[in-house]
Protein backbone atom coordinates (compact mmCIF):
# COMPACT_ATOMS: atom_id res chain seq x y z
CA UNK A 1 0.00 0.00 0.00
CA UNK A 2 1.29 3.46 -0.83
CA UNK A 3 2.15 5.51 2.26
CA UNK A 4 -0.14 8.33 1.15
CA UNK A 5 -3.09 5.90 0.90
CA UNK A 6 -2.29 4.51 4.36
CA UNK A 7 -2.22 8.01 5.88
CA UNK A 8 -5.47 8.87 4.09
CA UNK A 9 -7.13 5.69 5.44
CA UNK A 10 -5.99 6.45 9.00
CA UNK A 11 -7.27 10.05 8.71
CA UNK A 12 -10.65 8.92 7.39
CA UNK A 13 -10.96 6.33 10.16
CA UNK A 14 -10.19 8.99 12.77
CA UNK A 15 -12.75 11.37 11.28
CA UNK A 16 -15.33 8.60 11.23
CA UNK A 17 -14.73 7.79 14.90
CA UNK A 18 -15.11 11.47 15.84
CA UNK A 19 -18.37 11.63 13.85
CA UNK A 20 -19.68 8.53 15.64
CA UNK A 21 -18.83 10.07 19.02
CA UNK A 22 -20.77 13.21 18.09
CA UNK A 23 -23.75 11.10 16.99
CA UNK A 24 -23.68 9.19 20.28
CA UNK A 25 -23.69 12.45 22.26
CA UNK A 26 -26.54 13.88 20.18
CA UNK A 27 -28.68 10.74 20.53
CA UNK A 28 -28.16 10.57 24.30
CA UNK A 29 -28.39 14.32 24.98
CA UNK A 30 -31.94 14.22 26.37
CA UNK A 31 -31.43 11.24 28.69
CA UNK A 32 -31.15 11.85 32.43
CA UNK A 33 -28.19 10.35 34.19
CA UNK A 34 -27.90 9.53 37.87
CA UNK A 35 -25.07 11.21 39.88
CA UNK A 36 -23.10 7.97 40.40
CA UNK A 37 -23.12 7.22 36.66
CA UNK A 38 -22.16 10.83 35.93
CA UNK A 39 -19.12 10.62 38.26
CA UNK A 40 -18.07 7.31 36.69
CA UNK A 41 -18.44 8.81 33.19
CA UNK A 42 -16.34 11.82 34.18
CA UNK A 43 -13.58 9.53 35.53
CA UNK A 44 -13.63 7.47 32.31
CA UNK A 45 -13.58 10.65 30.26
CA UNK A 46 -10.60 12.03 32.18
CA UNK A 47 -8.79 8.71 31.76
CA UNK A 48 -9.53 8.66 28.03
CA UNK A 49 -8.30 12.24 27.61
CA UNK A 50 -5.08 11.45 29.47
CA UNK A 51 -4.57 8.28 27.43
CA UNK A 52 -5.27 10.12 24.18
CA UNK A 53 -2.84 12.88 25.14
CA UNK A 54 0.00 10.40 25.76
CA UNK A 55 -0.89 8.46 22.61
CA UNK A 56 -0.64 11.66 20.56
CA UNK A 57 2.70 12.51 22.20
CA UNK A 58 3.97 9.03 21.29
CA UNK A 59 2.71 9.37 17.69
CA UNK A 60 4.36 12.81 17.40
CA UNK A 61 7.70 11.48 18.68
CA UNK A 62 7.53 8.43 16.40
CA UNK A 63 6.58 10.51 13.34
CA UNK A 64 9.35 13.00 14.08
CA UNK A 65 11.91 10.21 14.38
CA UNK A 66 10.76 8.42 11.23
CA UNK A 67 10.82 11.60 9.16
CA UNK A 68 13.96 13.22 10.60
CA UNK A 69 16.31 10.45 11.76
CA UNK A 70 18.18 10.73 8.48
CA UNK A 71 18.21 14.53 8.25
CA UNK A 72 18.72 15.20 4.54
CA UNK A 73 20.64 18.48 4.85
CA UNK A 74 24.39 18.13 5.41
CA UNK A 75 26.31 20.38 7.79
CA UNK A 76 26.87 23.67 6.01
CA UNK A 77 30.03 24.79 7.83
CA UNK A 78 31.97 21.54 7.47
CA UNK A 79 33.73 20.06 4.47
CA UNK A 80 31.68 17.30 2.88
CA UNK A 81 33.36 14.05 1.94
CA UNK A 82 32.31 13.97 -1.71
CA UNK A 83 34.18 12.44 -4.61
CA UNK A 84 32.78 15.06 -6.99
CA UNK A 85 32.25 18.78 -6.36
CA UNK A 86 30.11 21.10 -8.48
CA UNK A 87 30.03 24.88 -8.04
CA UNK A 88 26.66 26.33 -8.99
CA UNK A 89 26.02 30.01 -9.50
CA UNK A 90 22.57 31.28 -10.38
CA UNK A 91 21.95 34.60 -12.03
CA UNK A 92 19.04 36.07 -13.83
CA UNK A 93 18.39 33.90 -15.92
CA UNK A 94 20.94 31.17 -16.17
CA UNK A 95 22.82 28.52 -14.22
CA UNK A 96 26.60 28.20 -14.25
CA UNK A 97 27.62 24.65 -13.32
CA UNK A 98 31.34 23.93 -13.10
CA UNK A 99 33.84 21.53 -11.59
CA UNK A 100 37.45 22.29 -10.71
CA UNK A 101 39.57 21.89 -13.86
CA UNK A 102 36.58 21.92 -16.24
CA UNK A 103 36.87 23.88 -19.49
CA UNK A 104 34.64 26.99 -19.47
CA UNK A 105 31.44 26.37 -21.43
CA UNK A 106 31.88 22.57 -21.44
CA UNK A 107 28.91 20.44 -20.41
CA UNK A 108 29.15 19.14 -16.85
CA UNK A 109 29.69 15.37 -16.67
CA UNK A 110 29.31 13.40 -13.44
CA UNK A 111 29.63 9.74 -12.54
CA UNK A 112 26.85 7.72 -10.93
CA UNK A 113 27.41 5.85 -7.72
CA UNK A 114 29.65 8.39 -5.95
CA UNK A 115 28.52 11.37 -3.87
CA UNK A 116 28.35 14.81 -5.48
CA UNK A 117 28.59 17.99 -3.44
CA UNK A 118 26.73 20.91 -4.98
CA UNK A 119 27.80 24.35 -3.68
CA UNK A 120 24.89 26.58 -4.64
CA UNK A 121 24.84 30.39 -4.55
CA UNK A 122 23.32 33.31 -6.45
CA UNK A 123 24.81 36.44 -7.98
CA UNK A 124 21.62 38.51 -7.77
CA UNK A 125 18.27 37.32 -6.33
CA UNK A 126 16.92 34.15 -4.71
CA UNK A 127 16.48 31.19 -7.04
CA UNK A 128 15.15 27.69 -6.42
CA UNK A 129 17.82 25.20 -7.52
CA UNK A 130 16.17 21.91 -8.52
CA UNK A 131 17.72 18.91 -10.27
CA UNK A 132 15.24 16.86 -12.31
CA UNK A 133 16.06 13.21 -13.00
CA UNK A 134 15.65 11.75 -16.51
CA UNK A 135 12.17 10.50 -15.50
CA UNK A 136 11.05 14.10 -14.81
CA UNK A 137 10.96 13.88 -11.00
CA UNK A 138 12.89 16.18 -8.71
CA UNK A 139 15.99 14.39 -7.45
CA UNK A 140 17.12 17.12 -5.02
CA UNK A 141 16.60 20.83 -4.48
CA UNK A 142 17.76 23.80 -2.39
CA UNK A 143 17.74 27.59 -2.43
CA UNK A 144 20.32 29.69 -4.28
CA UNK A 145 20.74 32.88 -2.25
CA UNK A 146 23.00 35.90 -2.75
CA UNK A 147 25.84 36.06 -0.24
CA UNK A 148 25.36 32.50 1.02
CA UNK A 149 26.42 29.08 -0.24
CA UNK A 150 24.07 26.13 0.36
CA UNK A 151 25.70 22.72 0.17
CA UNK A 152 23.73 19.66 -0.82
CA UNK A 153 25.01 16.12 -1.18
CA UNK A 154 23.50 13.66 -3.61
CA UNK A 155 24.51 10.32 -5.11
CA UNK A 156 23.10 9.73 -8.58
CA UNK A 157 22.11 6.12 -9.19
CA UNK A 158 20.70 6.42 -12.69
CA UNK A 159 22.78 7.53 -15.70
CA UNK A 160 21.23 10.03 -18.09
CA UNK A 161 20.63 13.72 -18.73
CA UNK A 162 19.56 15.71 -15.68
CA UNK A 163 17.97 19.13 -15.95
CA UNK A 164 18.44 22.05 -13.57
CA UNK A 165 15.47 24.38 -13.28
CA UNK A 166 14.55 27.34 -11.10
CA UNK A 167 11.67 26.71 -8.67
CA UNK A 168 11.28 30.29 -7.46
CA UNK A 169 9.99 33.11 -9.63
CA UNK A 170 13.00 35.35 -10.21
CA UNK A 171 11.88 37.71 -12.96
CA UNK A 172 10.81 37.80 -16.59
CA UNK A 173 13.32 35.16 -17.74
CA UNK A 174 12.41 32.65 -15.03
CA UNK A 175 10.67 30.07 -17.25
CA UNK A 176 13.56 29.38 -19.65
CA UNK A 177 16.14 29.29 -16.79
CA UNK A 178 17.17 25.72 -17.56
CA UNK A 179 20.52 23.96 -17.71
CA UNK A 180 21.53 20.31 -18.08
CA UNK A 181 24.33 17.92 -17.23
CA UNK A 182 25.17 14.29 -17.92
CA UNK A 183 25.54 11.49 -15.42
CA UNK A 184 27.49 8.54 -16.80
CA UNK A 185 27.49 5.00 -15.45
CA UNK A 186 30.37 4.22 -13.14
CA UNK A 187 33.10 2.26 -14.87
CA UNK A 188 34.12 -0.99 -13.23
CA UNK A 189 37.73 -1.10 -12.29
Amino acid sequence: MILQNLVWTIALTGMGLVALAFLYVIVNAGNRIDPAAQTAAQRRSAGLRKGLFWALVAVFIAASYVSLHRFPIPLQHAALDAAQVVDVQARQWSWQLSQPGQQPGAMLRLTSGSPVEFRVTSADVNHGFAIYAPNGRIAIQTQAMPGFTNKILHTFTEPGTYRVMCLEYCGLGHAPMVSAFEVAAATGG
